[in-house]
C-alpha cells in the first residue's frame, strides 16, 4: 500500500501503508525494547466507543474496558483523519502535557493491526513540530500476540467529562 498525501478519512480498519515518511515504523521487538528503556511516551489513539443513542432516558452506560501497552496515554479519537476543533485543541494540549513542551520527545503512536488512526495520529503530531514520531502498526494486538503486557487504561478526559 503506498503512503497517501494526507490523512485517511474513511475505512480505518483497512491494511496500512509500511512507512510514514519523516518517522520510525516499528516493529514489536523495535516497540517492547523502546518500552522497557522507558525511551518514548506510547499514545494509544483507539476511538471511544459512543454511548448508543437508543438506550432509553436513565440507562446506565459502562464502556467496555480497554486494554493498552502499559503506561501508555490513552487520547481515544484523535486518529480519525478530520477533526473538530475541540479534538484538534485536546490532542494539541495533551502532547505538550506528556512531553513537558519538548517536541523532540520521542512518541510511539499506536491503535490496533491494520488501523489508520494511528497513522493519521503520528502524522498529525508532525504537523504540530513533533520531530521523534515513532509509529507501532501491529498496535495493542499484535502487542499482546508476542505475549507482552497489557493493562486497562481510562482515557484523558476532555473538557467538560
Amino acid at each position: 500500500m503506498a503512503e497517501p498525501e494526507t490523512y485517511r478519512t474513511e475505512n480505518y480498519r483497512a491494511p496500512v501503508p509500511s512507512s510514514l515518511q519523516g518517522a520510525r515504523v516499528l516493529t514489536t521487538a523495535a516497540a517492547a525494547a523502546i518500552w522497557k528503556q522507558a525511551a518514548a511516551v506510547f499514545v494509544d489513539v483507539f476511538p471511544r466507543a459512543p454511548r448508543p443513542s437508543n438506550l432509553p432516558e436513565g440507562t446506565l452506560w459502562h464502556n467496555k474496558p480497554h486494554l493498552s501497552i502499559p503506561g501508555s496515554v490513552w487520547l481515544p479519537d484523535t486518529g480519525y483523519g478530520a477533526l473538530h476543533s475541540s479534538m484538534e485543541a485536546y490532542f494539541r494540549t495533551n502532547l505538550e502535557r506528556i512531553t513537558g513542551g519538548d517536541h523532540g520527545k520521542a512518541l510511539v503512536f499506536y491503535c490496533l493491526k491494520d488501523c489508520w488512526m494511528s497513522w493519521n495520529a503520528a502524522k498529525r503530531a508532525q504537523s504540530l513540530g513533533y520531530t521523534q514520531i515513532n509509529w507501532y502498526p501491529e498496535g495493542a494486538d499484535g502487542w499482546a500476540a508476542s505475549g507482552l503486557p497489557l493493562e486497562e487504561k481510562q482515557p484523558v478526559p476532555r473538557p467538560g467529562e
